[in-house]
Parts: structure tokens; C-alpha cells; sequence
């Protein structure tokens, strides 16, 4: 566990101990997966947390940070250990097992800022324990929008599908598979792998066998590159698509030439330097971009390390209007007045889109908080929206 920044001696004495309570500081819990197979989405989260400004809407902040491991039980764990040991005010994550952290953040009246991207992690609103979920990374229905479009304008009529035996692979067959029928590009095979898969020569086989025109495969991080490597090892020619949960360095350094040629959607971040001047993102992505890469290397910064940034943005912005009720940090009053502050964020551009929140949305991004990359010399290109 590594918190930030050391916390403060507590003063002696009910005068003190009012005058220390009165600034108190706004306590951020951060549960992320720096190990397991998530770890390459995890690292670049923990590391955009480190860059941190030590305050929110002006006040100070502290920081819990914790590894889950890329396991569910463990992700819920600690996020009740942050609520109900570490008193914090807000959490931030998980990267990929949120939806297990729901009934805790309920439970504990706290609102959770998600960097996982199942839109079934803040939807439906009527859902009562959803009211304290938020979440940073586009809902699979944006990206699955642009994707299709993009297939449809190329020509792409046939799809083979193989997608994480998980929430994430569900939902993205969901939408996948809705869009796809909008756009008349039938699916003419399903497939599911475990993230731990060794093995995937199975369903690439009966994937090869409907003969599609392209093959969507529907992971995130290292695991995905497994489905694409055994394709191009049994000869697939097709286009391979993937989702915006490859957008990591260690994709593309497990992947080498076997997945160059690759198309997916992607938030801003990832493509920033090749963004239209025009597009609404650039300026604040390629803030962020430079900020990262001077800390962490040229070529370094990813979608997910994108979404921890704004993440803090967000928080900014919410604590700044949630500190203005007179609610102190620290209580109930205040983790409602967040959670009020943040579905009413409105208009806040932040690396990876724009968001506008609602008590019917729990997201807030737009179509500007999607383009279409493509792995271009083993680095992560824009490849437009056409």
C-alpha cells in the first residue's frame, strides 16, 4: 500500500482538534491492478496517480493507493477497506472488476470514479446502488459505434467474434453484435477465452472455418494479443479489429509484427499529436501527453493512463462545487455532496472526451471521445473516423 501524501499528526485537544477537523483533508481511495493479467492497463493508472496535484478544488488531498491484483474478491476487499479503515471521502477504480465493487460503494455511501469501461458498471440509473458509480472510460456502446461505421465504410460485411468469457466480453458482444446488425454486417461466429488462456487454437479454427471478411476480438491488455497471434499463425488474411482495451505499450511489445495492421477505436489520448487542430480534446490530451511522456518516456502515455488523469480533473471539479455546501471532508455530508457535485459536472474537457453528467448518465462523453487508431510501425496511429 503506498498513501500520499504522509498523514498529518493528530493535534491534541478539543480546540485543535476542531480547527484540524474544519481543514480537514479530502481522502481519495485508489484501488488499481499494478499486478495480474491487468497489470499493463494497472501501471499506467498508478503511474498517472503519482503525478497527482496534492489537492482538490483547492484543498489538500490524500492519497490511499492499492493493488487488487486483477481479482474480483480483491478489488472488493479493498475498496471496503478504504471506506470503512482509511475513511475515504471518494474511490478511484477498479480497472477492470467494478461492477463487483457495487454493493460495497452503496453500502458505504460513497461515490466511485471507475476505470474500467462496462457500461453496465453505471447503467441502468434506476438501479439504486449505481447511484454512487461513476466511471471514466467511454461505455462500449461509443466505441462500438465508431468501429462499426468504420467497417461498414470499408467494405467489412462478415465478422467473426471472439470476446473475454467475462463482463467485459459480454458487453461488448452486446453492443457489438446490436450495431453490427444496424449496419447489415452479420456475425457469423462467437467465440470466448479466459484472460489466462494459454491456448486459443479452438475457437480461431471455428472462427477461420465461417471465412468473415474481418475478425473482431473483444479483450483488453496482453490477453488479447493470444487470439490475434494463433490467427496469423494459421494463416488468417482478414482484417483483425480489437477494442480500446489494447492501448498499451506492452500490447504492442507482446504483439511485435503479429498484430501491426491492427484497427480499433480509441479514446483521444492515445493519438493525440496526430488529431485534426480542430478536434475539441487536443489541446487539454496533448497537455497531458507532454506531461506524462516527460515523466515516463517518449511514446509512453495510454488510454488507460489518459483515464486516470482525468479522473483527477473530475475530482477537481466536483470537490471545488462540493466544499462550497459547507460539508467538511471526512463525513457522510460530504461524500453525498460529491457524489451530488460530480453527476452535475458539466462541460469538462479532459484528455479522453468531454463529459456532461446527469442523474440518467453516470458517464457524460459524447462522440468526441472517440477516433479510430490503427497500429502503424509498431506504434499507435490515428487512422480517422471514415
Amino acid at each position: 500500500m503506498l498513501t500520499l501524501p504522509l498523514r498529518p499528526l493528530l493535534l491534541a485537544g478539543a480546540l485543535l482538534f476542531t480547527s484540524a477537523a474544519a481543514h480537514a483533508d479530502i481522502r481519495v481511495g485508489i484501488d488499481v491492478s499494478t499486478t495480474g493479467p491487468a497489470a499493463s492497463i494497472g501501471i499506467p493508472s498508478k503511474n498517472t496517480v503519482l503525478m497527482w496535484p496534492q489537492t482538490l478544488g483547492g484543498q489538500k488531498a490524500h492519497y490511499v493507493i492499492l493493488d487488487d491484483g486483477t481479482d474480483p474478491a480483491a478489488a472488493v476487499r479493498n475498496v471496503r477497506k478504504l471506506i470503512s479503515e482509511e475513511k475515504v471521502d471518494v474511490i478511484v477504480g477498479p480497472n477492470i472488476t467494478a461492477i463487483a465493487a457495487l454493493d460495497a460503494v452503496a453500502e458505504g455511501e460513497t461515490p466511485m470514479v471507475a476505470l474500467a469501461a462496462s457500461a453496465s458498471i453505471v447503467e441502468p440509473q434506476t438501479d439504486a446502488k449505481r447511484r454512487w458509480a461513476f466511471k471514466m472510460p467511454q461505455n462500449d456502446s461509443h466505441m462500438a459505434t465508431v468501429l462499426t461505421e468504420y467497417m461498414s465504410n470499408h467494405g467489412v460485411r462478415t465478422v467473426g467474434f471472439i470476446g473475454f468469457a467475462d463482463a467485459y466480453g459480454e458487453s461488448w458482444w452486446r453492443e457489438f453484435s446490436k450495431l453490427a446488425e444496424v449496419r447489415k454486417i452479420k456475425v457469423v461466429a462467437n467465440e470466448r477465452f479466459s484472460r489466462n488462456d494459454t491456448s486459443v487454437t479452438g475457437q480461431v479454427l471455428k472462427l477461420m472455418a465461417a471465412n468473415p471478411d474481418a475478425i473482431l476480438i473483444a479483450g483488453a491488455g496482453t490477453p488479447s494479443v493470444l487470439p490475434q497471434k494463433t490467427l496469423g499463425e494459421r494463416g488468417y488474411k482478414g482484417k483483425v479489429y480489437q477494442t480500446h482495451g489494447i492501448a498499451t505499450w506492452d500490447f504492442l511489445r507482446m504483439g511485435g509484427k503479429d498484430v501491426e495492421g491492427t484497427l480499433f477505436p480509441t479514446g483521444p489520448v492515445v493519438v493525440a499529436r496526430q488529431l485534426p487542430e480542430s478536434h475539441p480534446v487536443r489541446k487539454v490530451a496533448l497537455d497531458f501527453v507532454n506531461r506524462y511522456e516527460s515523466k515516463y518516456g517518449a511514446d509512453s502515455v495510454t488510454q488507460f493512463a489518459g483515464d486516470a488523469w482525468g479522473a483527477w480533473m473530475l475530482l477537481d471539479d466536483a470537490a471545488r462545487r462540493a466544499l462550497k455546501t459547507g460539508a467538511q471532508p471526512g463525513t457522510r455530508e460530504f461524500r453525498a455532496a460529491m457524489r451530488d457535485a460530480l453527476e452535475a459536472t458539466n462541460n469538462l474537457t479532459i484528455p479522453n472526451g468531454v463529459m456532461n453528467l446527469n442523474p440518467k448518465d453516470h458517464q457524460g462523453f459524447d462522440q468526441r471521445s472517440r477516433v479510430m487508431g490503427v497500429i502503424r510501425n509498431g506504434k499507435f496511429a490515428y487512422a480517422g473516423d471514415k
